[in-house]
């Protein structure tokens, strides 16, 4: 049987996905490939079912799973801090009954939809032994924007979705560009919305051009 996890005690009932407060258990079974022993983390009836359709090949790949299909879930909810301050939709004019109750809780909504993506859980260990792995945040994921997405496509997949950018004209720009320069390359993606494959060309080609130059 899977060994529970040693969990902190400030973080009794808490989902190690997510973070939410929890009282179901994941068993992660493992396979000859695992690089863990057979464990059970504690977790949230979401994250839950996540967890059971995405086990991959070890407890790490299979929180990268459930984030995102948390980020999936709740991408309109992360939308609105794309969109939107707190300040500017404190300060909006939606007073009718249905875009005022989208005034009032939006930023709430939105805070829970990025601290869920963006919790880290804690060190797994068993017995007090660190598991093998506890360094797979620092070898993996992309940070933009205050929101931490499992992986730099991941990001380019969310921002396409929710910006409804041509997905391979970001990535080119991206690629151009650089992980630092991200928001620059959404920025040039949004502003040529639309334009064909001949004149995304023309704006890489160009772009290509000035970074020589520099």
């Amino acid at each position: 049987m899977p060994t529970l996890i040693d969990i902190p005690f400030e973080q009794r009932h808490t989902c190690w996905f997510c973070t939410e407060p929890c009282s179901e258990q994941f068993d992660y079974y493992r396979m000859a490939h695992t690089p863990h022993p057979s464990l059970t983390v504690p977790a949230c009836k979401e994250c839950l079912g996540f967890a059971k359709k995405n086990p991959l090949t070890s407890i790490w790949d299979c929180r990268d799973a459930v984030k995102d299909q948390l980020m999936h879930v709740y991408q309109k909810h992360l939308a609105i801090g794309i969109n939107w301050t707190e300040q500017e939709l404190a300060e909006s004019e939606f007073e009718c009954k249905i875009f005022g109750g989208f005034k009032k809780s939006a930023w709430m909504m939105y805070q829970i939809a990025q601290s869920r993506i963006n919790a880290k859980g804690w060190p797994l260990s068993l017995d007090g032994v660190l598991l093998d792995g506890e360094n797979h945040d620092s070898q993996t994921g992309f940070e933009f924007d205050d929101v931490r997405f499992t992986s730099l496509p991941k990001a380019i997949e969310h921002y396409s979705n929710t910006l409804s950018l041509d997905a391979h004209f970001l990535k080119q720009l991206v690629t151009l560009l650089g992980k630092a320069r991200f928001g620059h390359a959404i920025k040039i993606a949004r502003l040529n919305i639309g334009i064909t494959r001949e004149h995304q060309q023309r704006i890489i080609d160009e772009l290509i051009e000035d970074e020589d130059q520099i």
